[in-house]
């Protein structure tokens, strides 16, 4: 039994953060509605530090990652810059702007991107195949996002917001570096510090970020509405704390390609969430771009 639940560890791990990714998306949607998707961004950030911080403390004995050295501190760093500030402050906004469904649905385009930034920064190889996969997934989201106008002789256009769908690409293009980054300086380092010192270099970036913009004031206001704090912590516990650290623990015990594949099938998990909560009618070329856009990942890493 527990063979056989060590060899699927890095697949459970994945699916587990898919879940995990559905549900901290719909918790931070509505917060960010409620307070911005700054604080949003901002708040959540402490609170994962803090839990990962305690659960690091009693499982490695290390209250900081001060056990990680150079290489590790650098590219883990460097992947929290491009995850967590460059990725989430997009992704976050995107959120608000269209929504957590169609904006995990864009997010579907990380690993593609994640293979194309591994063959022009590290040398790794696209076949063929990888490169129809990735066709396949950009033709998946485009069936969602893209629709003809009878009035205007069926001209294809853009069916939502163009300011949230380019937010949600720049999120996708962060995620995708974040992961690769984190691939590289990971190893086989503790898959709880490797995420403290991702958001140590997230604390900071967003710190500075929050002070230039003179938005301290915003930050503020947030802790005063109850229920908007209860999402984000909710948020936050699925996400940044258990949520990264599965998707951390799933690269180390499975294949990057496996792991992605997993990891991307938010897009279809979170329909019925948005058809209980936000009452959303979703129509059937959605769900059909939604299995399109897994399809071409799973196909990238075959």
């Amino acid at each position: 039994m527990n063979n056989i639940v060590q060899a699927h560890l890095g697949q459970a791990a994945a699916l587990a953060t898919a879940l995990c990714w559905t549900l901290n998306a719909l918790a931070f949607e509505s917060a960010g509605k409620e307070v911005g998707s700054l604080a949003v961004n901002y708040i959540r950030l402490f609170i994962a530090f803090l839990l990962l911080s305690i659960t690091s403390f009693f499982t490695r004995g290390f209250l900081l990652p001060l056990d990680a050295g150079y290489h590790t501190w650098f590219w883990l760093l460097v992947s929290g810059l491009a995850g967590f500030v460059l990725g989430d402050l997009f992704l976050f906004e995107a959120f608000v702007q269209i929504g957590s469904r169609i904006s995990l649905l864009i997010m579907s385009a990380s690993p593609p991107l994640a293979a194309l930034a591994g063959f022009l920064m590290m040398g790794e190889k696209i076949s063929l195949l990888n490169l129809t996969g990735m066709l396949v997934t950009m033709s998946g989201i485009s069936l969602v996002v893209l629709s003809k106008n009878p009035r205007q002789g069926q001209k294809v256009k853009l069916n939502r917001p163009v300011k949230g769908l380019v937010y949600a690409s720049v999120g996708a293009l962060g995620q995708a570096l974040g992961l690769t980054f984190s691939k590289f300086g990971m190893g086989s380092y503790n898959p709880l510090a490797a995420t403290q010192i991702r958001l140590i270099a997230a604390v900071f970036t967003f710190t500075i970020l929050i002070t230039v913009r003179k938005k301290w004031r915003e930050i503020g206001s947030a802790f005063r509405r109850k229920k908007a704090l209860g999402q984000i912590t909710v948020g936050a516990v699925l996400g940044p704390f258990i949520g990264v650290t599965l998707s951390l623990v799933a690269l180390q015990h499975a294949p990057t390609g496996i792991v992605s594949s997993l990891t991307s099938t938010s897009p279809v998990l979170i329909i019925p969430f948005s058809i209980l909560i936000y009452k959303e009618k979703i129509l059937p070329k959605e769900i059909a771009g939604a299995l399109i856009s897994i399809l071409g990942v799973i196909l990238i890493f075959l």
